[in-house]
């Protein structure tokens, strides 16, 4: 039989053990996408438990949520998850987490706060550190933003440690705090978005500050056993923003009080990196788009280190994990297309992921609808569904349905 012949890849089959004890059975996560698959009461979906269901049983190693939003106020999308003092959703809470965790997979809430990245059709007067809006590529969508007050910046701060502590007693086995893409811990660390003249603003010490700050009281919540994680920016990719010198001082410092893995991403959305389109030719073939930045900080922290972003052939994640530069590999696209697919890398298969460019032969349209994210989205939906993917499904097919479904909102873009 043709099983027998095939090689499982040793290093992607070796268990992590964290910082905290925990440990993770394989080397494969899969990073966070937007499923949007909230209810309109912003709880968990079956759908949501199913899709989770499925990649556990696919073989991933540790499954990160998209965004749960952690204030009903600020919301990134329409159909995102919330965990915050108003709402009751305890049950549906431990539900994912049941569905999530089969397998011996480690599930991890990601939980967000969008900062001035909510839509206008949901935020009138979005917040942020400073009241500076968005380049003219993105006003249309988003409203300018009022500056936090100090009372505010502590509220929020409470909220992710609720939050925390919320899918903790859920059943989640981690969370990772979204610390990337240009959302509010990113707002806070960038000094073009963070222009505050108090102990929040102006130093790198002051602009980290606020993410010190949510992991200390998350940590607080959740006590020593329970892994946090950070998702965080090698750079934004923006003239004055926040720098690659200063991402290796915050992950050092992230480090030193002791977040357990330091998911790897870079760029927000008036600069996305994160979606791969920006790169040169030579660094998608080379897989992965971040390696650079994540081999140099490899050398200054001990801290386990997750890279997302590129990662197509089983080949190349073995080659990596070898070289020692990074202790995790992160896939999200190629498990929306084949959610079997690190069961087949794991048991030794050749064959390389399904993704490929999603192109609809008119740049304009592929624009206006972030074709790139939502034909992905619909993929998860179908999961979600209880259907297979469709990795050939026709691109302005999605784009009616993307309009269908979302009407004005469709022309927002979808979050990662």
């Amino acid at each position: 039989m043709e099983s027998e012949t095939l090689t499982p890849p040793p290093l992607l089959n070796q268990p992590l053990k964290l910082p905290n004890g925990a440990i993770i059975k394989n080397r494969l996560a899969k990073s966070a996408m937007s499923e949007n698959m909230g209810t309109p009461k912003h709880l968990p979906s079956i759908e949501l438990f199913r899709l989770y269901e499925t990649w556990a049983d696919g073989g991933i190693g540790l499954c990160i949520t998209g965004n749960i939003m952690v204030d009903a106020s600020a919301l990134g999308e329409p159909h995102n998850v919330v965990i915050d003092k108003n709402a009751d959703g305890k049950k549906e809470l431990a539900s994912w987490a049941k569905a999530g965790t089969q397998n011996y997979t480690h599930l991890w809430a990601q939980l967000n706060h969008p900062g001035k990245q909510s839509p206008k059709i949901l935020s009138p007067t979005p917040v942020a550190p400073s009241a500076i809006p968005f380049s003219s590529s993105l006003n249309k969508m988003f409203n300018c933003p009022r500056a936090l007050s100090e009372n505010e910046i502590l509220e929020i701060i409470q909220k992710f440690a609720y939050a925390a502590k919320e899918v903790k007693d859920a059943g989640f086995t981690g969370v990772q705090i979204h610390g990337a893409h240009g959302y509010l811990v990113s707002q806070f660390l960038s000094p073009k978005h963070n222009q505050r003249q108090d102990r929040w603003g102006g130093s790198l010490e002051n602009r980290m500050r606020f993410l010190v700050e949510v992991y200390q009281h998350i940590r607080s919540a959740v006590g020593p056993e329970f892994p946090v994680g950070v998702k965080l920016n090698s750079a934004d990719f923006q003239k004055g923003g926040f720098s690659e010198e200063d991402s290796i001082l915050v992950a050092k410092k992230l480090s030193e009080i002791g977040v357990d893995l330091i998911e790897v991403s870079g760029g927000n959305y008036e600069a996305p990196s994160m979606t791969g389109t920006r790169f040169k030719p030579s660094t998608v073939k080379r897989e992965a788009y971040f390696l650079d930045y994540v081999t140099k900080l490899k050398k200054e922290i001990s801290t386990p280190l997750l890279l997302t972003g590129g990662f197509r052939t089983p080949r190349f994640m073995e080659e990596i994990l070898k070289s020692n530069a990074l202790d995790m590999i992160g896939l999200a696209r190629p498990l929306a297309i084949d959610p079997d697919f690190p069961n087949k890398i794991l048991s030794g298969a050749p064959e390389p992921s399904l993704v490929h460019p999603i192109r609809s032969g008119f740049k304009s349209l592929d624009s206006l609808f972030a074709v790139e994210i939502t034909w992905y989205t619909q993929q998860l939906h179908r999961i979600g569904q209880g259907k297979r993917p469709n990795p050939k499904a026709n691109v302005l097919f999605s784009m009616a349905k993307t309009a269908a479904d979302l009407g004005f909102s469709a022309l927002s873009r979808t979050r990662a």
